[in-house]
């Protein structure tokens, strides 16, 4: 099991979580194998081939979804909340169903049904990605560094808060991805040193519209919209 935030380890071991009120890291994420193959990237030939871009490739298949359709969703969502237990969402129920859930047991092991109390901050950002048709160029997975690891990892990883971006959060100021705890999507940068963001699983446990100070940003995820 890769080494997860202590609270989630113990959810999917036991598959009991307190109810911490903001998203810590999840599971571990990668493309699921079917993203892969279709968003395959096609090596520089060396004999003035073109490279292409994988979620580029990707994109020109999927709907014409862009930044405001995603802030559309996800602010639709707010007031939505978790039970005493920390879960009970339809996030974490969504996710439960998804073969991406089987996935990451196999990957970092546990139970199916600790994913119903897990923190859920990915799992939100990632059923906003499914209910639009866009996973494969926005990623899916509900532990937040490997989500973050994946955009790094497309080239779609960076320090510009833009509308849509999904924003990764590490409350003790690091740049690292590694010490990523939280998610969510970027609505607009205040342009104060603050972003306006909607996000699941903060405050009480709920999606709710937030204003975050820049600087307990890690960084920034661009899903490669299709309507961009």
């Amino acid at each position: 099991m890769h080494a997860l935030k202590t609270c989630l380890r113990a959810a999917l071991v036991t598959g009991v979580v307190a109810s911490a009120g903001v998203c810590t890291a999840s599971l571990t994420a990668h493309a699921d194998a079917a993203h892969a193959d279709a968003a395959h990237a096609v090596e520089p030939a060396g004999n003035g081939g073109t490279a292409v871009d994988p979620l580029a490739q990707a994109a020109a298949t999927l709907p014409k979804v862009g930044p405001a359709d995603v802030i559309k969703l996800a602010s639709s969502q707010v007031g939505i909340s978790e039970n005493a237990y920390g879960g009970g969402t339809k996030f974490q129920q969504w996710y439960m169903s998804t073969p991406r859930a089987r996935q990451t047991l196999a990957r970092d092991g546990g139970k199916l049904s600790a994913y119903l109390n897990a923190p859920w901050c990915d799992m939100f950002v990632s059923w906003v990605g499914q209910k639009l048709g866009i996973t494969p160029v926005m990623g899916w997975d509900s532990y937040t560094v490997e989500h973050a690891r994946w955009f790094s990892q497309h080239g779609r990883w960076g320090n510009v808060p833009k509308p849509g971006a999904v924003v990764f959060f590490a409350w003790n100021g690091s740049k690292s991805i590694d010490d990523i705890d939280h998610v969510g999507f970027v609505i607009k940068d205040n342009g104060d040193g603050t972003i306006k963001t909607v996000e699941g699983n903060t405050g009480n446990g709920a999606v709710e519209v937030r204003t975050r100070p820049t600087d307990s940003v890690a960084g920034y995820g661009y899903p490669y919209y299709p309507a961009s």
